[in-house]
């Protein structure tokens, strides 16, 4: 999977909209995202996770920003293989008033390689599912060898036996 952009409004750090051209940032090769504690660098992983997942990987449900009642994320990513392929998920979360935890809005996976866009999926488990299987990552696995979360490396390390080859199965198909 390449990531192409994300887009996020109301989600941790980030109250105002703001859009991560990954394609313009990997112009010139690798990038790095640098800055002080609490400045959105793992909110820009949260961002994808939740578009890709509907959750992310801090185990918090407390996601939205304290100054909204709503938030957005759109990820576009590129699948490569026999042909590229290119998608685009969004997803809308608001804030339950009574129990103040997010709640899933409108949801979509759309299939943009062409001019004539196909929407895949429009429900919250079906654009759950069509992510796992357009990426090959459930949640966990994915969660576990791209975002590796703080304190979750070794866990990765760590993993023998069944579990490591089942999920090296599914990373490699």
């Amino acid at each position: 999977m390449r990531p192409i952009r994300l887009q996020i409004r109301g989600i941790n750090s980030f109250a105002e909209e703001q859009v991560i051209d990954f394609e313009r940032l990997s112009e010139r090769g690798i990038f790095g995202v640098f800055g002080p504690t609490g400045s959105g660098k793992s909110t820009i992983l949260d961002g994808i996770t939740l578009a890709l997942y509907g959750d992310i990987a801090r185990n918090s449900a407390n996601f939205i920003n304290a100054n909204c009642d709503k938030a957005y994320v759109s990820f576009t990513f590129q699948i490569s293989g026999a042909e590229k392929r290119l998608y685009e998920v969004s997803r809308e979360y608001r804030l339950d008033k009574n129990s103040l935890t997010p709640r899933s809005g409108k949801c979509r996976i759309t299939d943009i390689t062409t001019e004539e866009y196909e929407v895949l999926a429009d429900k919250v488990t079906s654009v759950n599912n069509m992510c796992e299987q357009i990426i090959g990552l459930n949640k966990h696995d994915f969660m576990r060898t791209v975002v590796l979360p703080q304190g979750k490396f070794s866990e990765f390390l760590k993993m023998e036996g069944a579990n490591r080859r089942d999920m090296l199965e599914r990373l490699f198909n």
